[in-house]
């Protein structure tokens, strides 16, 4: 975009950096990153946009625009989660607080600035709205500081910043993805290893992503329980399979022949984290076909298995699949995200696209008795600097 015409310019006339950073969707790979599982995300073309320019004091002072709030913190400050006035700060303001703390604590050199952001990546949905914010600050901050760490370093700072300040527990895949985004493709990332590359998506398909409308509500105990039943697992199935150290160790062969040993609904757990491993393996091979049946199947059989197995859907969630499963050009859909809300995400064909949007919208108001936004999209490049001429 011609800065003359960028809309963050008039709330910031002086800025000399713009920065980007995509939200993500995961395609398939889902409650298996706290396993050592492997994951396959996608950035998508809705993103965070920052305009920011140096200070010569050491405050940084915000501007979140589509909230129409503003806070002020001093860098010096950090630890304290307070603004310049010795109030908290608002909680939108502790991600970019965060990054900040999360630099400096690994010695990287910080500047003041005015800066002014907004997003079009719906909040609270799954799309890693948060994850966004992180990259796209510490994009912001490396350009105004001069130094250069690669992609997965500032994937790594920027979930210290959300796991140490923010508070919130999360794995690495969100940031990964924000991060290291290719046009086109999806990313396979191995969350042991953390080695990962980029596979072209089926040609002439889009995703299209439809939010429930119903904001996600995995609470602690869920989420701590369905972790617990996979730690329970993997303990149990030791004593039979020598040497593994997660569920991402273990083949769909040899669970079904230890599965006896583990009590209900540990064993259902299990099961879906060691099947779902493999789906995302099988998805390589698919994608590297241009199998965009094939790819789509597995995308159905992950979402009955976070159904049935996990129990993470929700009606919602369910009927926006089933819906999909009926609409033509659509090759697969499930739920993306924690499940218990967000969103679905379908991969459909180019020409298909507006067709199916408007169908799964119009029956899913029908049989939900609510309304779905609905998101078209395609996979996108990661966090970076806008370079205006």
């Amino acid at each position: 975009m011609n800065p003359l015409n960028d809309p963050l310019r008039s709330h910031l006339p002086n800025a000399t950096w713009f920065a980007t950073a995509p939200g993500r969707v995961n395609l398939l790979g889902e409650h298996v990153d706290y396993n050592d599982g492997p994951v396959l995300p996608a950035a998508i073309d809705r993103a965070v946009r920052i305009a920011a320019a140096p200070r010569k004091d050491r405050l940084a002072h915000i501007t979140a625009l589509d909230l129409n709030e503003t806070a002020a913190f001093d860098l010096e400050h950090l630890p304290e989660k307070v603004d310049v006035n010795g109030k908290p700060l608002p909680g939108w303001a502790l991600y970019p607080a965060g990054i900040a703390w999360a630099l400096q604590s690994r010695g990287l050199p910080v500047s003041g600035l005015d800066a002014v952001f907004t997003s079009d990546v719906p909040m609270s949905a799954g799309l890693s709205s948060s994850a966004a914010v992180e990259l796209a600050f510490s994009v912001i901050w490396q350009a105004l500081g001069g130094w250069q760490e690669s992609p997965m370093s500032l994937a790594h700072i920027s979930q210290q910043a959300e796991n140490a300040y923010v508070g919130v527990k999360c794995g690495l895949m969100d940031q990964f993805a924000s991060a290291h985004g290719v046009e086109g493709c999806a990313l396979y990332l191995d969350t042991r290893s953390l080695l990962w590359h980029a596979i072209p998506l089926p040609p002439h398909t889009a995703i299209v992503i439809a939010d429930s409308g119903i904001r996600r509500n995995l609470t602690a105990s869920a989420y701590n329980e369905r972790r617990s039943a996979c730690e329970t697992a993997v303990s149990l199935l030791q004593t039979q399979i020598p040497g593994i150290r997660a569920l991402r160790d273990i083949t769909p062969s040899q669970f079904a022949a230890h599965a006896g040993i583990l009590p209900s609904p540990v064993r259902e757990r299990a099961r879906h984290v060691v099947e779902e491993c493999s789906r995302v393996d099988r998805a390589v091979a698919l994608l590297q076909a241009g199998d965009a049946r094939g790819f789509g199947q597995l995308m159905f059989e992950g979402h009955a298995s976070l159904r049935d197995l996990y129990q993470v859907s929700i009606p919602e969630l369910d009927a926006l699949v089933e819906i999909a499963r009926e609409v033509p050009g659509c090759w697969g859909a499930r739920l993306t995200g924690a499940g218990f809300g967000g969103c679905t995400v379908n991969l459909v064909e180019d020409q298909a696209a507006e067709t199916f949007m408007n169908t799964l919208k119009t029956h899913y108001e029908k049989t939900a008795g609510r309304q779905a936004q609905i998101y078209l999209c395609h996979a996108s490049r990661g966090a970076h600097l806008e370079t205006y001429l």
